[in-house]
């Protein structure tokens, strides 16, 4: 199910209207697959599936469909905020939990990068953020600079190096929330940049007669900046 979602992302990514309606099919497929299997186990069908995501768009969107008002994006948020809020709350009563967590359903099969923005989102509710994007922008110096004092102390603080990479890769992705984006989109469009310049890098070596494995890393660099001056 994963692999089709991100078959969907790329068809989206790349525009392609033609192969878009296909990938929400597979996609489709493996929602209605999963239903199928389910109802032969006496657990809900498709149709439960289809009355739940209906009664919750209802529920959390009273701006709209019910008797709530919004008149500007931040009120509409509070709205379904405060909404989703409500319905953690219910289901933790409903459970008997005696510790419940505000960071509580964050999916762990979430890409690394949007678990760092929902939980950054999450301790934001509260207060536990940063005010504005200068502020998380000197953090990550902050953890950059304690990347390169565990690299320059050698082979044996990799494991804290590890770690410090890991800071600095969490506060990034807040970095991105700050300014109103999302790291994973951030970096899929960087993935993108360097996958279609280093391919007019090839093409350009090729036109020369030669292979990248054939050219020096100085030759390569010059390739490099003349493509991305061309951009």
């Amino acid at each position: 199910m994963l692999e089709e979602a991100y078959e969907v992302i790329d068809a989206v990514d790349a525009r392609d209207f033609d192969a878009f309606p296909d990938e929400l099919g597979d996609l489709l497929f493996q929602v209605v697959f999963c239903c199928r299997l389910a109802e032969e186990e006496g657990k809900f069908d498709f149709d439960a599936v289809v009355e739940r995501v209906r009664s919750k768009l209802v529920r959390r969107h009273p701006h709209v469909l019910g008797k709530t008002h919004a008149k500007t994006a931040p009120e509409a948020l509070a709205s379904w905020t405060a909404a989703k809020e409500e319905e953690s709350r219910q289901k933790r009563e409903k459970r008997n939990r005696e510790k419940a967590s505000l960071l509580d359903g964050i999916a762990g099969a979430f890409p690394s990068t949007l678990q760092a923005h929902e939980l950054g989102l999450r301790a934001a509710q509260v207060g536990f953020d940063w005010t504005r994007p200068e502020e998380v922008l000197e953090k990550v110096q902050e953890e950059t600079a304690e990347i390169k004092a565990a690299l320059a102390t050698g082979q044996a603080n990799k494991r804290r190096a590890q770690e410090e990479i890991g800071d600095l890769l969490f506060t990034i992705a807040n970095l991105a929330r700050h300014v109103g984006t999302d790291a994973e989109s951030c970096l899929r469009q960087a993935n993108q940049k360097f996958k279609r310049r280093f391919e007019k890098l090839e093409r350009e070596a090729a036109r020369r007669g030669r292979g990248v494995r054939e050219i020096s890393p100085g030759e390569m660099e010059q390739l490099w900046q003349a493509v991305k001056a061309e951009e």
